[in-house]
């Protein structure tokens, strides 16, 4: 393991242990490279590393703290490489979506509670036909937060909004290019929430799937 490499994981291990926790502000270099044996040359290159990722915030002049580690910051350095990509990356964007949500949807399968479904229910009685296609894939967008939301695990349930995010042009174009996309996502959504409600986990996934696959084979064909 290269020394940088080692400094970031007893880094981490002091985070992970709770030796140091968010908003803590570490001791100084000199002092923190003694006490983890390590060179400052080192622990100054993995602080810029863990700084990057949004687990450090280095303050000019104040020192360096942890950050809150809420899953929405530690998930921005992510987004800004997905930023970066052009239009073929959508597609394994949608590929890893293909990969979690369902297993995200099939967790809460289990865990809804009624309000939570009630919730579901009422946003799909937002849209409707007359609805604009920026109506529909921004409660598609909350659709889907909300439904991943009920499986209880926030890293998960931010990971999954981030990436589902980056497909919203796809999303729009396809709903510009072809009939009922109003009807056949309500459809959809209303076949999931059905099987939430139920408890049908293995259901609930593979509706989810399907769900999702729509939107990629449609711009796969367009691509």
């Amino acid at each position: 393991m290269a020394v940088t490499d080692e400094a970031i994981v007893k880094i981490k291990g002091m985070i992970l242990s709770g030796e140091l926790k968010p908003g803590d502000r570490l001791p100084p270099e000199k002092e923190l490279s003694e006490y983890l044996g390590l060179s400052r040359s080192s622990m100054r290159e993995a602080v810029k590393a863990l700084e990057v990722i949004r687990v450090l915030d280095v303050r000019r002049g104040d020192g360096t703290y942890v950050t809150s580690l809420e899953p929405q910051l530690l998930l921005e350095a992510m987004s800004f490489v997905v930023d970066l990509h052009d239009d073929d990356s959508v597609l394994e964007i949608l590929a890893v979506r293909r990969i979690l949500e369902p297993t995200a949807v099939g967790i809460a399968a289990g865990r809804s509670t009624p309000e939570h479904i009630a919730r579901l229910r009422e946003m799909m009685l937002t849209v409707d036909e007359s609805s604009t296609v920026e109506g529909l894939v921004e409660h598609d967008l909350e659709f889907h937060r909300a439904m991943v939301d009920a499986a209880g695990n926030s890293y998960l349930t931010s990971l999954i909004d981030s990436l589902s995010s980056h497909t919203v042009r796809a999303r729009i174009w396809r709903g510009l290019t072809e009939e009922n996309s109003v009807a056949r996502t309500l459809s959809e959504h209303h076949a999931i929430v059905d099987a939430l409600e139920r408890g049908d986990a293995t259901l609930a996934e593979a509706l989810t799937t399907v769900h999702i696959s729509g939107v990629e084979q449609w711009l796969r064909a367009a691509l």
